[in-house]
């Protein structure tokens, strides 16, 4: 049998991600927690139930290809409409049609990409055939459509929120399309699978980014004269930089790296805090693994000193999670400045695992009965919520009451810093203490005068 040349224009045509296109759920990649059995999306596909529907993700995910999937399975009339080059003329052509098909018994599935390019007055073009069932709406932004929506019409949809492709769904993907008839399967390629993850790594979520490099790639593979194509470690090298193959992220030096941001931060150097950071993102490393240890940094490291380093940080991966890499960039730059100019104190870190040590030795150690709830007659038979003070109802809004179990009494866990703003915790806990070893020393003395 004659073996194909890799240029061979039969197989060559169009790129490789369109070949590739998925044509059924079974071929469909990622979106698991959408479509896997028993899902929600999946139920509303099988059982031809479709509503309306928005899908927002990033870019490279699916959201076209799954429409169409859909438009297939529900055997309806599948127009895919671009928000970028059309408008109102062509909209209420579109859905003159579609109203035709209706009277005629035939179900249109509007598929509507970047539908928030569209201004109002394009949106609510689509309420009243949605309304009428003269379309089933699918569409498609990039954008959080909480925001760019008419809410008009975002009340009328199901909102699907379909995520980055993971890296493992990444290297099957580009496995298919090296056994694929449609792909690359006509061809005998040799290429590693730690190059195929190193791609995936690359393409950050993106499945025609990846198709793309791996495209790329292959093209440029050395072809021996037996026809085997060969895919280097310095071809790969060459289609998306160094960076990605020297870097791990399972590896030691995803650790160190992560050490390394960590630590400065804690050491109040934003300089090397901010180069760490790069190194890291640029490596190709998920910005949102990066935006949650902030999150645990901010209450770690910072803490009481700086209530608002917690809110930031949280602030910043919520922010990565919308914009995604580049962009997201800037915002985990601005949180690891902020996080490393703030004050240090880990007095909630150590409050923690000093109670976590108590807690674990004395699981078994009961709540004292002033603390429970009597919510029937039988718990108040046996005395409980006996004791227990109402500190709202009191003079100065605490009770002589102790809260810890008998073992415990007078231990202390939270030892405030005076380290930025916790200095005011540290002086309104002396304030409390000193409070309830007045009414220590004079049980007779109480609040509720």
């Amino acid at each position: 049998m004659e073996q194909l040349s890799l240029f061979d224009d039969r197989q060559t045509a169009s790129p490789l991600a369109d070949r590739l296109r998925p044509e059924t759920l079974e071929e469909f990649v990622g979106q698991r927690q959408l479509l896997g059995e028993g899902k929600v999306l999946r139920r509303l596909i099988d059982s031809d139930h479709i509503p309306s529907m928005i899908f927002w993700g990033p870019p490279g995910v699916g959201k076209t290809t799954l429409a169409s999937i859909i438009a297939g399975r529900t055997h309806a009339d599948f127009v895919n409409f671009s928000a970028v080059t059309s408008g109102i003329k062509e909209i209420k052509e579109v859905m003159a049609r579609a109203e035709q098909s209706r009277r005629m018994g035939r179900k249109t599935l509007l598929f509507v990409d970047e539908i928030h390019r569209f201004n109002k007055a394009q949106q609510d073009a689509f309420l009243p055939f949605v309304e009428r069932g003269s379309i089933t709406l699918i569409g498609a932004t990039t954008e959080n459509p909480s925001f760019e929506v008419n809410g008009a019409l975002l009340s009328r949809c199901k909102v699907f929120v379909l995520q980055a492709l993971s890296e493992d769904d990444l290297t099957e993907l580009l496995k298919r399309a090296l056994k694929s008839p449609k792909g690359f399967g006509y061809l005998d390629i040799a290429i590693e699978e730690d190059l195929l993850r190193a791609i995936g790594a690359f393409a950050n979520g993106d499945a025609r980014r990846a198709l793309n490099t791996l495209e790329m790639a292959v093209t440029n593979g050395d072809l021996d004269e037996n026809g085997k194509t060969t895919v280097t470690r310095e071809i790969v090298s060459q289609c998306i930089g160094d960076r990605t193959l020297l870097y791990d992220k399972k590896g030691e030096e995803h650790y160190n790296l992560i050490s390394a941001l960590h630590k400065s931060m804690r050491n109040s150097d934003p300089d090397a805090a901010v180069y760490w950071l790069a190194r890291m993102l640029e490596a190709g490393e998920d910005p949102l693994y990066v935006a949650r240890r902030l999150v645990r940094f901010a209450s770690e490291d910072v803490g009481m000193a700086d209530s608002r380093a917690l809110g930031v940080a949280v602030a910043a991966y919520q922010a990565s999670h919308f914009n995604g890499m580049p962009e997201c960039s800037v915002n985990l730059a601005q949180a690891v400045i902020y996080l490393s100019m703030a004050p240090k104190s880990n007095s909630a870190y150590v409050a923690y695992e000093e109670a976590k040590a108590d807690a674990l030795r004395q699981l078994a150690e009961p709540v004292p009965l002033n603390l429970r709830n009597a919510v029937t007659g039988l718990m108040k038979d046996l005395h409980y919520g006996e004791g227990y003070q109402y500190a709202h109802d009191l003079e100065d809004k605490m009770a002589h009451m102790e809260c810890l179990p008998p073992s415990l009494k007078g231990k202390r866990y939270y030892r405030p810093t005076r380290e930025g703003e916790e200095a005011e915790s540290a002086d309104r806990l002396a304030e409390i203490l000193h409070w309830k070893a007045e009414g220590a020393s004079d049980p007779g003395k109480n609040s509720d005068k």
